[in-house]
């Protein structure tokens, strides 16, 4: 299996803080990987990174061999990220977002059209279609970032926290999705919920204070603890304790 997604050493240090500290890791073809950690542990800062919109202290990183510092806008076509809070224009409607976001991607005519149709069936969009976002429930709007990161298709997904604010009808709609595109794409979940990860993922990385921690199946965590807290503790416990 090739790798779609390459991170070698990525370090982001904010002052004398360093959030992510020489991370490494690639996702193939194929991959579902679950990017685990407590709140503040560097998950959002490395998908930052991965996305460009954050550029690393130190490191890099690839997508589809296209370095997203070197050569932003080649990395980018092949990305659909889904970021933090999924920031939209609120006074647009769902269509009008999405066709908005259709051009900026350089889709244009019938294939836009056909675009934003496709992605509102596959996150379930068409009843709200005419509605302003700022209107939509938290579920909703995050249903519509989703959305436009499915636009063009790419191989390579980056998402954060996919399932926030989902119903459990609506988190297990955006489960089977991912599963049905994961054999065609690498993707990257960023959650802290060891349950979802055991639901969808292929693997798993674990990260606290900007390191990581463990690279394993989601079963092979799962024997360490129920919990993504019990894991946490028995990572970071030290060998000859009791």
């Amino acid at each position: 299996m090739s790798a779609l997604i390459e991170i070698d050493r990525l370090t982001k240090r904010f002052g004398g803080f360093t959030a992510v500290d020489d991370v490494s890791f690639s996702v193939a073809r194929g991959e579902v990987l679950g990017f685990l950690g407590p709140n503040g542990a560097g998950k959002s800062t490395t998908m930052k990174m991965l996305a460009g919109f954050v550029t690393p202290s130190a490191g890099t990183a690839r997508i589809c061999g296209q370095d997203v510092v070197d050569r932003p806008v080649a990395a980018k076509r092949q990305l659909g990220y889904l970021p933090e809070g999924a920031p939209t224009y609120p006074e647009m409607t769902v269509a009008g977002f999405l066709g908005f976001a259709a051009r900026v991607r350089g889709f244009r005519g019938s294939e836009a059209t056909d675009r934003v149709a496709r992605a509102m069936q596959l996150t379930t969009l068409d009843g709200v279609r005419l509605q302003p976002i700022e209107t939509l429930s938290k579920g909703f709007k995050r249903r519509v970032g989703l959305a436009q990161s499915l636009l063009h298709d790419p191989p390579v997904l980056v998402l954060d926290e996919p399932t926030d604010g989902l119903d459990p009808n609506q988190k297990h709609e955006v489960r089977r999705l991912i599963e049905q595109m994961a054999p065609a794409k690498a993707i990257v979940i960023s959650t802290h919920i060891l349950e979802e990860v055991s639901a969808i993922c292929t693997r798993a990385i674990i990260i606290a204070r900007g390191k990581i921690l463990a690279d394993a199946t989601p079963a092979e965590l799962s024997r360490r603890g129920p919990s993504l807290d019990a894991v946490f503790r028995d990572l970071t416990m030290p060998k000859d304790a009791a």
